[in-house]
C-alpha cells in the first residue's frame, strides 16, 4: 500500500453517464402516492444530506449517518460517517461496497452492481477523513468496529431495500467485506472480495519471496531488479535531487524520521509497486541497462512506480487510519532483496509504525487474522475471492476449506491488482457471474439452467465502470 499505492488511494468505479452506452435503465419514478426516495433516506435516524448530484439513470446522494464511536458502549459519542446512495430501483439487489478508505463523492458502480444491476450503497471507512471523530480515540479503529458500522447502515437501509444484499470490495475494501462476512454472517446473501491479502501469520512472509522470485519473465525481473538496486549504489546523487524536490514542494520527513529513511523505502517498493499496479508488457518501458542508465533515468522509474512524495509527511498524512490497522491488526509484508547486496540496504522494509505518528500508540493483536482465516476456511457461505496471477497481494489469499459451502477462490490469469470476475477464463467468468446473479435472486431462467450463458445485465459503460486500482500504494493494499 504504498504511489502504486497512493493512488491505492485505496480497486473501484467511476463517473461517467449511461446514455452513450445504453447500460441500465433509468432510475424508475416512485409511484404516485409513494414517497420520494429522499425523503425515504432521510426519514432514517441519523442520517442527513450532504448533497444529490444528477445522475443518468440514477439518483446519487451524498450522505453523512451518524454512528457510535464505540459500537460496545455507543452512549461515549458519536461520529459522522460519510456514505453515497447510487439508487437505481428498490425492486433490485442492492451491493454494499467499501474500497476500506476514503469514499468517493462521484458515481461508481462496482462490478458486481453491474452485474446485477442493482443499487449500490457505498461506505466510508471509520477514521478515514472526514469520516473521523473529534477527538480521535485510535483504539476505536478495528475490524470488528468497521463492520458494526457496516452493520447499522445494513439494518437501516434494508428497510428501503429489502430485496438481496451482496457485500464487495477490493484490496482493502475486499477484506472489510470478508471480515464484515465473519461477524455479521446473517447480513448479506452473498461477498464478492477482490484481490483481498490475508497475512494470517505476520512474521511468516516467505509467500511474498517466493513470489518475487517467479513472477513474470526472467528478463522483466531483471529490469526491474536492476533498477532497483542502482538506485540504492547511486543513493548519494538521488538523494541531494531528493532534497532539492521536497524542498521545492514543502514536503517534510517527520513521520518516518528522515529523508534517508524515505527514500530507501520508496525504492524497496518499485519492484512491488511495479507488480500491483502494471503487466509483463509494461516492462519495455523499464530501463534494460541499469548500469548504464542516467541518474535521471533511474529517477524517473523510481518516482514513476513508486512515487518519491508518499513517504513524506505529507504524503503519509491521508493514510495514517490504514498504517495504523496494518500495525495492530492486519499485518504487513516483509519481503527480502537478495539481488541487492547487504551494504546498500540500511532499513529494510520498515514496519507500519514507521508511518504512524509517534503521539498514536499502537500495539499488535496476532490472534485477530488467524481468527478470520480459520472462520472463512470453516464456515465460508456464499463467497468469492478473486486474485490476480501477477498481484503480489495474491500470494497470501484467502482459502476455503471443507467447511466452507457455495464459496470459491479464482485467480485471473496475467491480471494484477486490478484482478475481476470479467479477468477470468471463460468457464470460471460464466460461474462466478451466475453465482452473483443466483445469490442476489436475479438470476434469468436461462442461468439458472445454464450457467455458461450468465452475462452481467446491465451494459458496460466505459466511464461508470471503470476501475481505480490507483487508490493504492504498494504496501498498502
Amino acid at each position: 500500500m504504498r504511489k502504486a499505492l497512493r493512488w491505492l488511494l485505496a480497486l473501484t468505479v467511476l463517473i461517467g453517464t449511461l446514455s452513450t452506452a445504453g447500460a441500465a435503465t433509468a432510475a424508475e419514478p416512485e409511484a404516485t402516492g409513494t414517497t420520494d426516495i429522499k425523503e425515504r433516506l432521510l426519514s432514517i435516524p441519523g442520517m442527513s444530506l450532504i448533497e444529490e448530484k444528477p445522475y443518468t439513470g440514477y439518483r446519487f446522494f451524498v450522505l453523512n449517518y451518524t454512528q457510535p464511536v464505540d459500537h460496545r458502549r455507543p452512549s461515549k459519542g458519536t461520529f459522522e460517517q460519510r456514505i453515497t446512495v447510487l439508487h437505481k430501483d428498490t425492486a433490485r439487489p442492492t451491493v454494499f461496497y467499501t474500497g476500506g478508505y476514503s469514499v468517493s463523492t462521484t458515481p461508481r458502480r462496482s462490478e458486481p452492481t453491474q452485474i446485477v444491476d442493482g443499487n449500490q450503497i457505498s461506505m466510508e471507512y471509520r477514521f478515514f477523513t472526514p469520516s473521523r471523530p473529534e477527538p480521535a480515540d485510535w483504539s476505536k479503529l478495528d475490524i470488528w468496529q468497521a463492520a458494526s458500522d457496516q452493520h447499522r447502515i445494513f439494518t437501516a437501509l434494508k428497510k428501503i431495500y429489502s430485496q438481496n444484499w451482496i457485500s464487495t470490495g477490493g484490496s482493502k475494501g475486499g477484506m472489510t467485506a470478508t471480515y464484515y462476512e465473519r461477524f455479521y454472517p446473517r447480513d448479506m446473501d452473498g461477498v464478492v472480495a477482490y484481490v483481498a491479502p490475508n497475512d494470517v501469520v505476520n512474521k511468516e512472509d516467505s509467500a511474498y519471496d517466493r513470489f518475487f522470485a517467479g513472477v513474470g519473465t526472467k528478463e522483466c525481473r531483471d529490469r526491474l531488479n536492476g533498477v532497483q538496486r542502482e538506485a540504492l549504489v547511486r543513493r548519494a546523487p538521488l538523494e541531494k535531487k531528493y532534497e532539492a524536490y521536497a524542498a521545492e514542494n514543502g514536503y517534510t520527513f517527520d513521520t518516518i524520521g528522515s529523508l534517508d529513511r524515505a527514500y530507501e523505502a520508496v525504492v524497496l517498493d518499485y519492484v512491488w509497486g511495479f507488480w500491483q499496479y502494471s503487466t509483463v508488457a509494461d516492462c519495455a518501458d523499464i530501463p534494460a541497462d541499469a548500469r548504464n542508465a542516467t541518474d535521471e533515468e533511474i529517477w524517473t522509474s523510481v518516482d514513476t512506480i513508486s512515487g518519491f512524495s508518499f513517504y513524506t509527511d505529507q504524503g503519509l498524512s491521508p493514510y495514517t487510519p490504514y498504517y495504523y490497522q496494518a500495525g495492530t491488526q492486519l499485518g504487513a509484508p516483509t519481503i527480502q532483496f537478495p539481488h541487492i547486496e547487504k551494504k546498500y540496504v540500511r532499513y529494510g522494509y520498515q514496519p507500519p509504525r514507521n508511518f504512524v505518528p509517534r503521539s498514536i500508540d499502537m500495539k499488535f493483536q496476532p490472534s485477530v487474522m488467524r481468527d478470520v482465516d480459520t472462520w472463512v476456511r470453516h464456515n465460508a457461505r456464499q463467497m468469492l475471492f478473486v486474485y490476480g496471477e501477477n498481484d503480489p497481494w495474491g500470494a497470501e489469499p484467502f482459502r476455503v476449506g471443507h467447511g466452507a459451502r457455495d464459496s470459491y477462490v479464482f485467480t485471473a490469469p496475467g491480471m494484477n491488482h486490478g484482478a475481476n470476475v470479467a479477468g477470468l477464463v471463460a468457464d470460471e467468468k460464466a460461474f462466478a457471474t451466475a453465482r452473483i446473479l443466483d445469490w442476489a435472486d436475479v438470476a434469468p431462467s436461462t442461468v439458472r439452467e445454464n450457467p455458461a450463458a450468465a452475462k452481467p445485465l446491465a451494459k458496460f459503460d466505459a466511464k461508470l465502470d471503470k476501475r481505480d486500482v490507483g487508490q493504492e500504494r504498494t504496501l498498502r493494499p
